[in-house]
């Protein structure tokens, strides 16, 4: 695969990870609490861990967490760069609603205003 496809693939992956819930609220968990062990995550969902297990390797698959060995646990740790990717390629649009709510907020001053008591 070319520079340009695998990093869109890579894009693809992020976004496919991102696109669920338990994914985004296991981000979170590492986000706030660093490092954790699976059993640790595990604790904060209705599921079983082999159900959590399945959306740690979507994760790692997408380099958004990487798991490392300690003993018999598996230590996950949040790798952010990939979300760095995703800012920049929301930033345009960031822009655009910005440049929107500012053009809403020069309209309703123009607005004669409501003077009833």
């Amino acid at each position: 695969m070319t520079g340009a496809g695998a990093r869109e693939a890579v894009e693809d992956r992020v976004f496919a990870a991102l696109a669920n819930t338990t994914r985004r609220e296991v981000l979170r968990l590492l986000r706030d609490g660093g490092p954790q062990p699976v059993q640790a995550l595990a604790d904060h969902f209705d599921m079983r861990r082999p159900s959590l297990s399945e959306h740690l390797k979507v994760l790692r698959d997408a380099g958004l967490v990487s798991e490392e060995r300690s003993g018999r646990q598996r230590i996950y740790r949040l790798e952010a760069a990939p979300l760095a990717e995703v800012q920049d390629w929301l930033h345009p649009y960031e822009r655009f609603w910005r440049e929107r709510m500012k053009g809403l907020g020069e309209l309703l001053d123009r607005m004669p205003g409501d003077d009833a008591p």
